[in-house]
């Protein structure tokens, strides 16, 4: 029987501890998990060509999925919450318009009307968007016919012209306002409409663009991964970017022209991996140690994996191509799930962070000339850091030290009285306004309020990079990074000097991104400026 399902999540096994898979890394010292973060080198440097002709024609292999234009995890994820600003602006385009009906259905200003004249519009509203929830009219799933999705909006809003006459009729008897409430629905049923043709059309250029097709990898060059992309070229809803293969010398170059980039341990930080949606174990599910230790590895990358179990027949194959595919858009059907987390979350960015950019102007102006003043060299310093699963970011601050000392793969950690910091960076610095400008990477979406505060890329503690002390360090990257964070409020900010810091800022940081809420990130905005000002014993 075929079926997919996530293996069971575990922690680090032991198995998961064990030294490398690579021998050629045994040497690393002391290191928590020297197989896991250090391993990735070349995507096929281990093949057995050679020559500048073999280079050529590895560099032009480009597999039968791989995407025109790519997007990472993140854009891709921004597009799927696409149907919650639908649902959002509907829900808006529908209050408005009962409002304006209701207001000209009374004889004087709305607000001194009568219960009983606003409430039927009121439940007629409230009806039809219920039901466009609850009947999924925001998936818009593949291959659905526009005309069948208005048919069906038209429906709902003919159910809410029912409910708001027998509201009236129960309200107010006689004096019921018929001609009103079918205006209204006429006016609904024209807004909803105009508003669905544009977001059929949106999600149509979407998908012809591939922005909706997850990507995913396969581990194991199986008759099983053979199977999987076989029907994924039929059904071209699901893109394989990729194969990666611990039996290097015996797996073939491609499966299906789909290319063999290298081990399972390449995998781990390959540079295709913030493209990647998921993972797909297409290895023989018998193998139960191989897979637990498979599972282990990769459970340090911040994506989720998956086991292919074997097909009973082509109808258990389609259904598990439809899952591996499923979820072009959010299901804003679910209570609370995490897309509707990230949709708030979003929104809250937004609508917050426009509103500090626009009050923090002005300081922000008066700190740039002081910084000018201060030390020649720019204004701001930009990094490139680790952002939503793995991706690369520049991150925008003010400079706090001088132009010639600056370390934009933070080699070396600030320590106290360092001699790289201007006189204003020593300021900015203990007070965190040197972190105003990432206010642009939040509203560009690059970035949250709060969240895990952003890594530089190969930054170091002592004189090993930070990513490899810690097994679940990738975890960190399962959220957007953000300005301030749960492990800032407590006491985990500025340099990280040993592993024991590093351990416990990625505990805080997982702790956060399993509790995350709306209250959890007002609550921590609340007491970031207090907590940071009292933390004399911080070192920024």
């Amino acid at each position: 029987m075929m079926v997919v399902f996530p293996p069971a999540a575990s922690p680090m096994t032991e198995a998961a501890r064990r030294p490398s898979f690579d021998t050629a890394v045994s040497t690393a010292g002391t290191l928590d998990v020297p197989g896991l973060q250090a391993l990735a080198g070349p995507a096929v440097s281990a093949r057995p060509e050679a020559g500048a002709e073999a280079g050529a024609e590895e560099s032009a292999r480009r597999g039968p999925f791989r995407p025109e234009v790519w997007l990472n995890a993140r854009q891709r994820h921004a597009s799927r919450l696409a149907a919650h600003y639908f649902r959002a602006l509907d829900s808006l385009a529908v209050v408005a318009v009962s409002l304006l009906c209701a207001g000209a259905a009374t004889s004087g200003p709305l607000i001194h009307a009568q219960v009983s004249q606003v409430l039927p519009f009121g439940m007629g509203a409230a009806a039809i968007l219920g039901m466009m929830r609850l009947l999924g009219r925001y998936r818009f799933s593949r291959g659905q016919k526009t005309a069948w999705h208005l048919a069906i909006v038209a429906a709902t809003v003919l159910a809410g012209a029912a409910t708001a006459l027998v509201s009236g009729w129960a309200l107010r008897g006689p004096a019921a306002q018929e001609s009103a409430y079918l205006v209204w629905a006429g006016l609904v049923l024209i807004t909803l409409h105009a508003l669905h043709i544009g977001w059929s059309d949106m999600v149509g250029r979407w998908r012809a663009a591939g922005t909706l097709t997850p990507n995913i990898v396969l581990v194991g060059a199986t008759q099983h991964a053979e199977t999987l992309i076989r029907e994924a070229l039929k059904r071209r809803d699901l893109n394989v970017l990729g194969i990666f293969d611990d039996r290097l010398a015996r797996s073939p170059r491609a499966i299906e022209g789909v290319p063999v980039l290298g081990t399972a341990a390449d995998l781990l930080t390959h540079k295709m991996t913030p493209f990647v949606d998921r993972i797909v174990l297409t290895i023989d599910p018998r193998a139960d140690a191989r897979v637990r230790q498979l599972n282990a590895a990769l459970g340090t990358l911040p994506h989720e994996v998956t086991l292919l179990v074997e097909p009973d027949g082509m109808a258990e194959t389609q259904s598990a191509l439809d899952r591996l595919a499923a979820a072009p858009l959010a299901d804003v059907r679910r209570p609370v799930d995490d897309d509707r987390r990230a949709f708030n979350k979003r929104v809250q960015d937004l609508v917050l962070g426009l509103a500090a950019l626009v009050l923090l102007a002005i300081p922000m102006a008066i700190l740039a000339l002081f910084i000018r003043l201060d030390s020649p060299g720019p204004i701001f310093f930009r990094q490139r850091r680790h952002g939503f699963n793995q991706e690369e970011i520049v991150v925008w601050k003010f400079r706090s030290m001088k132009a010639e000392s600056a370390d934009p793969t933070a080699s070396r950690q600030v320590t106290d009285n360092d001699d790289r910091i201007t006189r204003i960076g020593r300021f900015i610095r203990k007070t965190s306004l040197d972190e105003l400008p990432q206010l642009l990477n939040v509203i560009a979406g690059e970035m949250s309020l709060v969240g895990p505060r952003p890594h530089a890329i190969g930054m170091k503690t002592g004189h090993v990079e930070s990513a490899r002390l810690v097994a679940d360090y990738a975890h960190r990257h399962r959220i957007k990074p953000g300005m301030t964070g749960w492990a800032a409020v407590n006491g985990s900010r500025g340099p990280l000097h040993t592993a024991a810091d590093v351990r416990r800022r990625v505990q805080l940081d997982i702790d956060y991104i399993e509790r995350q809420s709306l209250w959890m990130d007002l609550w921590i905005m609340a007491i970031t400026v207090p907590v940071l000002l009292g933390d004399r014993a911080a070192i920024r």
